[in-house]
């Protein structure tokens, strides 16, 4: 028998300590295509969009707003890591996987899961922005608003409560990535 409420498909799945369900299944759909409609109007007709996912976390949000840009796109990836298997930001951000895709002269948008500590972006922002493309703008699907960055997310799909939360693509110790909500642990 397929479990549908997201308290018992949370249990199904091992998640002993779900809290509650933060973003339902339904909000995240209708936030996602409205923020790609967004994008699409903020960017020029007919110019191409470099789209930069920041892995793993990004993976499912990424998938589904690029279905909902309405302009030629490329999509790439970066690997960078700060958490490990703890529920807390160590601070320490790696860069694990650097695409040779070039940026000059492009318009670059940054898709991340969460802006938690920020410090993922603060890192990774100077970085790309020595390569030359044309415009960076960042898109992020939650955000704690705990720190302020130097370039802020021009699009973002909900403020977050400061609780840890996995779903949708996020994960507590690659756990949890494929539930279709975000729910609390």
């Amino acid at each position: 028998m397929r479990v549908t409420s997201p308290e018992g498909v949370a249990r199904r799945l091992g998640a002993e300590t779900f809290g509650r369900v933060v973003f339902s299944e339904e909000e995240l759909a209708a936030r996602t295509r409205a923020m790609g409609d967004a994008i699409t109007e903020h960017y020029p007709p007919g110019e191409k969009l470099l789209v930069l996912g920041l892995l793993k976390g990004s993976f499912i949000f990424l998938a589904d707003l690029v279905r909902t840009i309405q302009l030629p796109l490329q999509v790439d990836f970066l690997v960078a890591s700060s958490y490990g298997d703890d529920t807390v930001s160590s601070g320490n951000v790696r860069l694990l996987y650097d695409p040779d895709t070039s940026f000059e002269g492009r318009h670059v948008l940054i898709v991340e899961d969460i802006i938690d500590s920020g410090n993922t972006l603060r890192k990774l922002v100077p970085v790309l922005e020595s390569r030359g493309p044309r415009s960076l703008e960042i898109c992020a699907l939650l955000h704690k608003r705990l720190s302020k960055m130097e370039l802020e997310a021009r699009w973002v799909g909900f403020d977050c409560p400061d609780e840890f939360v996995v779903g949708y693509g996020l994960d507590h110790a690659e756990n949890f990535r494929h539930l279709p909500f975000i729910g609390s642990l």
